[in-house]
């Protein structure tokens, strides 16, 4: 029996060796050098990654390898796709759907693992990326749940990483060099706030906790500028206090309270464009703003308008080199180009860059450009 056992453990040792050994003698592409044929593999469009890598093992291998991502890079073939993470408030169905900004299609990503699928709101989980790399970070969501995932876009892949050291609702993530905050919410299954803030290092999938933030924030919004990650409150009906704000500083690992013009002048969801603030504001015709630190103030952006006609409240915003994203209800989508004058003055020009039929009953609740 032992021998039989051993017999067969070795035949197993044996065909893997084979594989490999195919595997490296294969052509990736019959006729072409295998260096032709990977950077032909490298302009394949992302989406269908996963039906590429079922045309051989030899395909397979080359496509999921990390260095495949990084020579998609280094020699800069990575496409700008727009990551939508989507909810219907009468089915209460959610999904990730991606928008190739060059063509105009979307594709719906693979499902998240099963502890995502019963939140109770799709703004009391929270979400960040690091868009270089092609990942996205999805965190928490339920009073019991610590889960973390997050989603590779080489592989259309959605993987566990290790749990948060707090279960948390309702609070603020981002990336703040290379690591992802999770700032304040509520824990717990009595929903109690909390001012606790940890940061998880891809590199080692490691939690740790840092510095608390000073006040119990109410979740509305936040940036992450250079090494800094803003949170703000908003403001709040009847509008009769200010609104609260900190700024976190990761070299100084510490807190300090948000300048007045900063926070005062906060009024809608924000990007980050060239390391500068601007914020898409929730009345009127939505007018663009942009942060200037010199003097605390706001000032508004020139231009056109936002699209108005087909976009319509909640809005998601994201940003990419001069380009700001806005993914309105029915996950219509306008794309803003900004560029900044001889005088400093910042103005934008806006064109429809999606609009979907088969979308028209859900809602955004983030989104995120990643390079892939």
């Amino acid at each position: 029996m032992a021998e039989q056992e051993t017999r067969s453990n070795q035949n197993t040792i044996n065909d893997q060796e084979e594989e490999e050994t195919r595997t490296k003698s294969q052509p990736l592409i019959p006729g072409l050098p295998n260096d032709i044929a990977e950077l032909c593999l490298l302009r394949l469009p992302y989406p269908y990654h996963a039906l590429f890598r079922s045309v051989s093992s030899s395909w397979n291998k080359t496509i999921t390898n990390p260095r495949f991502l990084f020579s998609k890079q280094s020699l800069s073939i990575s496409s700008p796709y727009l990551f939508v993470f989507a909810f219907n408030k009468s089915t209460a169905k959610i999904q990730w759907q991606s928008l190739d900004l060059a063509s105009g299609r979307w594709f719906v990503l693979p499902p998240m693992p099963n502890s995502f699928t019963k939140i109770s709101s799709p703004h009391a989980l929270s979400c960040a990326s690091i868009p270089r790399q092609g990942k996205l970070f999805v965190l928490g969501g339920g009073d019991l749940n610590r889960s973390a995932v997050v989603y590779t876009a080489l592989t259309n892949r959605w993987s566990c990483i290790s749990p948060m050291m707090s279960p948390r609702t309702y609070f603020n993530a981002g990336n703040v060099n290379g690591k992802i905050m999770a700032v304040g919410g509520s824990v717990g299954g009595n929903g109690e706030a909390t001012t606790e803030v940890e940061s998880y290092d891809p590199e080692n999938d490691t939690w740790t906790a840092v510095k608390k933030v000073p006040m119990v924030l109410a979740k509305y919004d936040s940036a992450v500028i250079g090494k800094k990650m803003c949170v703000t409150e908003g403001w709040a009906w009847p509008f009769m206090f200010p609104p609260m704000g900190q700024v976190y500083d990761s070299d100084e690992d510490t807190w300090r309270e948000m300048s007045s013009g900063m926070k005062e002048g906060w009024t809608g969801v924000s990007v980050v464009i060239r390391e500068r603030l601007f914020v898409i504001s929730e009345h009127g015709d939505f007018p663009m703003k942009v942060y200037c630190s010199d003097d605390d103030t706001w000032r508004y952006v020139s231009g056109e308008k936002l699209p108005g006609e087909k976009m319509r409240r909640p809005f998601a915003v994201t940003g990419a080199d001069d380009r700001v994203f806005v993914v309105a209800g029915g996950l219509n989508v306008a794309e803003g180009r900004v560029s900044e004058g001889q005088n400093g003055e910042f103005s934008v020009e806006w064109r429809m860059v999606s609009s979907t039929e088969s979308s028209t009953q859900f809602s955004p609740a983030s989104c995120h450009v990643l390079y892939v």
